[in-house]
């Protein structure tokens, strides 16, 4: 049985701390001691000099280089160390966070966000509270992307069965999770847009010249001769000078090709040495669903894995950025023709492994993904694996409540539909729980059918089109009514259930026609009802028009829930439970009476 996640959360932020505070002390210790040897070394040198020990100063200033970069080696790998735990800490608050429905990333979704949406602006989808928030566990854009889309896009009933296969192996892996993401927080560039890399992976090799392979080895090597016999005073020292300036002829030739070789690839020459350690551990991955199994395949090119072709990716692309630096390109980098090594280096690795560029970072953006829905499921144990059935629309619920409130202070209800062309009223007073509950119901469904588990003691449903007009409003910049706003979303679900190839819709619709007077508003929804009736939409409608509760007695495709408020020692009572019939109670006279305004004093 799993432990309570909070208590877990807890407990290994208490662990990262310590790690994270031994490793800053060990980092404080060999920054000193990096400053001692330094110091040290200097100082031997200086007297040995003084004493006319040559060979021995040359001897103390070899052993003074290598110490001190073998200092600075271990002094990197302990802040390394010291950032992962820091890290680590991070994601367990964060996880304890989510919890309460508190979020610690900024990342809300928000470019992800279409006014034209079936359903996303309705639903929460996006937002400072929202769907996306509560389940992104991604950093990588590739990853935040996959994510969007399949909360976003119904995906086929087989494909959300193998990510919730896959969703079940992760769950368990507990430190692999968490690791793979804090690994991804250590570099804040690992979430730009690795666009420009692959765009140029992909391009296919422009031919280089035929002098560029022998070039580059006889004319660094002649001037490096030159530059001896100058030392020596065999030659001038403008025989060196010459064969400097003919090699800056040369490099001439490629220059705007290596030029914008760079552009593409310095904003991501430090990322990709933390994506490097991202893709070693998807590689370790384990688990035999369908899903992970694909996920390590994509991770390989050639036999080689995609992390050994990064790491030397790399490399390369920070070699070639050298040549950023003025002194070191004037200095170094004509004479060794440095631009010309990368760039047929940078070539062949394109010949050899850009075609595969673009599917690891899909696969490791999957994996991001697949990573969010088992870190949700693990936070919330009690919710349930949604079973996803074929055939007709169907969705049966039981003991749902709405995933964006915590847990535990949220009132639960159960509830079936089967088959097309049927419709629940949901009629109600004001702050009962219509709109919550029609949200309720489409974010779990939304949830499912992304393979996520869902906030509930069991739900099943098909593969639907969600849509939704609930938070219709005016806009001056587009001339628009509220109710005329309300009537173009209608128009959108119309024509989305008379199109042949869109899936069943499952529509939810908040306070039908609430923009317009009694007697149209009765006749356009009875009239929308019908209509869709006749299609292969089901869906939910909540209202105050209690006339529309009487169709029931002529339909047998219209079912009538309400949600009622008590008034008790002259307080208004909500207890959100759903109930059959047509709500015969309502409070928007006590309401207004609580505001001040004398009702009764007008009826008499």
């Amino acid at each position: 049985m799993q432990s309570d996640p909070n208590a877990v959360f807890q407990q290994r932020q208490q662990t990262f701390l310590q790690q994270e505070q031994n490793a800053q002390q060990r980092h404080n210790q060999l920054a000193m001691i990096r400053l001692v040897w330094f110091a040290v070394a200097v100082i031997a040198v200086w007297l040995l000099g003084q004493a006319g020990q040559s060979w021995a100063a040359v001897g103390v200033l070899t052993v003074g280089i290598v110490g001190f970069l073998v200092l600075l080696r271990k002094h990197q790998a302990i802040r390394r160390r010291r950032d992962l735990a820091r890290q680590l800490v991070f994601v367990n608050e964060d996880e304890a966070a989510r919890l309460q429905r508190q979020y610690r990333r900024p990342e809300t979704g928000q470019l992800f966000t279409s006014a034209v949406h079936p359903y996303a602006g309705d639903l929460d989808v996006f937002g400072a509270h929202s769907l996306f928030r509560l389940l992104n566990r991604t950093h990588t854009r590739e990853g935040q992307i996959r994510l969007a889309t399949w909360l976003q896009n119904p995906s086929p009933a087989d494909a959300i069965r193998l990510r919730q296969e896959a969703v079940q192996q992760l769950v368990s892996q507990l430190d692999w999770r968490q690791q793979f993401e804090a690994l991804a927080r250590v570099e804040e560039t690992v979430g730009r847009s690795p666009d420009a890399l692959i765009n140029w992976a992909e391009a296919p090799n422009e031919p280089l010249p035929g002098y560029i392979n022998i070039g580059r080895f006889v004319l660094p090597v002649v001037t490096l001769a030159l530059f001896v016999a100058w030392l020596i005073g065999y030659v001038p020292g403008v025989a060196v000078i010459a064969s400097v300036g003919i090699s800056w002829l040369v490099l001439r030739q490629t220059a705007e090709r290596v030029m914008r070789l760079s552009d593409q690839t310095v904003e991501l020459s430090t990322a990709l040495q933390t994506v490097n350690t991202l893709f070693v551990q998807a590689e370790q991955v384990s688990g035999n669903a369908t899903r992970l199994v694909a996920v390590r395949e994509a991770l390989s090119s050639q036999s080689q894995k995609a992390s050994e072709a990064v790491r030397e990716l790399a490399s390369l692309t920070e070699g070639l950025n050298y040549r950023r630096n003025p002194y070191f390109y004037f200095l170094f980098g004509i004479a060794t023709l440095w631009d010309w090594h990368y760039l047929i280096r940078l070539t062949n690795w394109r010949a050899q492994h850009g075609p595969a560029l673009r599917r690891w970072f899909d696969a490791l953006g999957e994996l991001e993904a697949l990573n969010s829905l088992a870190g949700f499921a693990y936070a919330h144990p009690a919710y349930a694996t949604p079973i996803i059935t074929d055939g007709e629309l169907a969705l049966t619920m039981t003991a749902a409540s709405h995933p964006l409130l915590v847990p535990g202070r949220s009132v639960a209800n159960s509830l079936s539909m089967i088959g097309s062309g049927q419709t629940i009223l949901i009629t109600g007073s004001n702050m009962s729980g219509k709109s919550t509950f029609l949200r309720t119901v489409g974010t779990n469904v939304v949830l499912a059918l992304a393979g996520a588990v869902v906030s509930a003691e069991q739900f099943s449903c098909s593969v639907v089109q969600v849509f939704t007009s609930m938070r219709t409003q005016d806009s001056l910049e587009e001339s628009t009514s509220s109710f005329y706003a309300e009537l173009k979303r209608l128009q959108a679900l119309i024509t989305l259930t008379n199109t042949p190839s869109t899936l069943p819709v499952l529509y939810f619709l908040d306070e039908i026609l609430k923009g317009t007077n009694s007697v149209d508003r009765h006749r356009g929804a009875e009239a929308l009802i019908r209509q869709l009736h006749k299609t292969t939409a089901s869906g939910f409608v909540s209202t105050h028009d209690l006339e529309l509760g009487q169709l029931t007695n002529a339909s047998d495709f219209i079912r009538n829930y309400h949600f009622q408020s008590d008034l008790r020692a002259g307080e208004l009572v909500f207890d959100y439970q759903l109930r059959s019939g047509v709500c015969t109670a309502f409070n928007a006279s006590q309401l207004m009476q609580a505001i001040g305004i004398q009702i009764n004093e007008l009826i008499q």
